[in-house]
């Protein structure tokens, strides 16, 4: 079948998990997908996350990744936005 997609899991961290109020979410995409198309999907539905777009570090099967990686079926991806103190 030519239009499968694949399943990632979407660990949320800070700002994301505040936005979501969740700490996982689980997405579909089709095979080969960049892995910033994560965070595109993120700030699509949240937009006062975009700030962080540009400082989101990116990991995949705990290992940090370039953003365009491409998703593979039941990868687990982390989105590292910068954590403040206090």
């Amino acid at each position: 079948m030519t239009n499968s997609l694949i399943t990632v899991k979407v660990k949320l961290f800070a700002a994301y998990q505040e936005a979501y109020g969740v700490s996982e979410l689980t997405l579909e995409f089709p095979p080969q997908t960049p892995v910033k198309a994560v965070l595109d999907y993120l700030l699509q539905e949240h937009p006062k996350l975009e700030q962080w777009r540009s400082v989101t570090r990116f990991g995949i099967n705990f290992q940090f990744v370039e953003l365009d990686t491409p998703l593979k079926d039941g990868d687990e991806v982390v989105l590292v936005p910068p954590v403040s103190g206090g």
